[in-house]
């Protein structure tokens, strides 16, 4: 009879788990980000921690210029809370791989570099435990496109971190080949393929972006930024 109602008693608690996770995940599809941070902390989990980091790098898109770099270092905060709860979790080093580069903005040149291998490290760490994971693949299509831009400094950042301009394409088909109707993925290719200097290929992406379907506030916010993008290219 113990044995039976312990069972029961972790049913239940995995449901409510299950359910407030959803809810918190529920709140981020709406643009509720705040909300959505605080509820994935509150739950104390790896999953929910990665749910807090994901809110506080997508919220800070919304947010004025700033505004942004202590979000960011805010999603870092939580990735690291859920690998420490979970070292196999793939969405926390995802997410921590995701704050980081934002954070590199913000940082020196020497320190950037750094900041990019770290980044590196945990986007592969993402991919080993789940290489079903689209959005590691973009973040790496977008670093390598980010490094490797020719030049002088887009030569010395290459050396030092091994990216290469030549892995972009590959990475943001395997996202695609995943995820065929997220619009952000065809938004993020744009991103990188302009940094490349490639404006005929990214105006074929930002339409690709503004055609798919977008249900969520986010997918609406991407074709909307996609649009302005598109409409600048011309």
């Amino acid at each position: 009879m113990r044995k039976m109602m312990m069972t029961l008693t972790l049913a239940l608690t995995t449901a409510a788990f299950a359910q407030s996770q959803q809810a918190a995940q529920s709140l981020l599809d709406q643009g509720r980000w705040q909300e959505a941070a605080a509820a994935g902390a509150a739950l104390n989990t790896s999953a929910g921690y990665a749910l807090a980091a994901q809110a506080n790098t997508m919220g800070a898109s919304v947010t004025a210029l700033d505004a942004r770099k202590p979000l960011f270092n805010k999603a870092q905060d939580y990735a690291k809370k859920a690998i420490s709860l979970d070292p196999n979790n793939a969405d926390a080093y995802f997410e921590l791989a995701r704050a980081q580069g934002r954070l590199a903005q913000y940082a020196g040149v020497f320190q950037s570099l750094g900041m990019a291998k770290d980044m590196k490290v945990n986007l592969d760490k993402a991919v080993s435990l789940d290489p079903n994971l689209a959005g590691a693949y973009v973040g790496l299509g977008l670093w390598n496109a980010s490094l490797d831009t020719g030049g002088l400094k887009g030569s010395i950042a290459a050396q030092q971190t091994g990216a290469n301009k030549a892995n972009v394409a590959s990475n943001f088909e395997k996202a695609f080949k995943l995820e065929p109707n997220v619009n952000r993925h065809h938004l993020e290719y744009a991103n990188a393929l302009l940094v490349q200097g490639n404006k005929t290929e990214a105006r074929s992406q930002l339409q690709k972006a503004i055609a798919l379907p977008a249900e969520t506030y986010w997918a609406k916010h991407d074709q909307a930024v996609a649009q302005a993008m598109l409409a600048k290219l011309k």
